[in-house]
């Protein structure tokens, strides 16, 4: 539901939404999309119930260095000549409705 949500969003932005939960070496990034500039990595976290954490800790460390070599893979595999940027979506449940806080640029490859 989060990424179908967090897809919308994206499109809704103007931004293409080429892959959803792309695999590379049995693990997935959510959602990869385009727009004119930049190749969109997107991590979409759904939270229910008003927990929340730190956005910075939402994307361990571990997760960040995943999808920066799942990147490069889908650079080379798809020949994409755009600069890469790594985004957080997240969505929060609660009371029967949601809200959507999209984080661009969540965090840099290497830092």
């Amino acid at each position: 539901m989060g990424e179908r949500l967090a897809s919308r969003y994206l499109e809704d932005q103007g931004i293409l939404v080429l892959n959803k939960n792309w695999y590379y070496r049995q693990k997935e990034i959510d959602i990869v999309a385009e727009d004119d500039r930049f190749l969109i990595i997107v991590e979409v976290k759904t939270r229910a119930g008003g927990y929340l954490e730190a956005p910075g800790g939402m994307v361990p460390r571990k997760k960040q260095r995943f999808l920066v070599e799942a990147a490069e893979a889908y650079v080379h595999q798809f020949s994409i000549k755009k600069e890469v940027r790594f985004d957080v979506i997240i969505i929060l449940f609660a009371n029967n409705q949601h809200k959507l806080e999209h984080i661009p640029d969540a965090f840099l490859p290497g830092s």
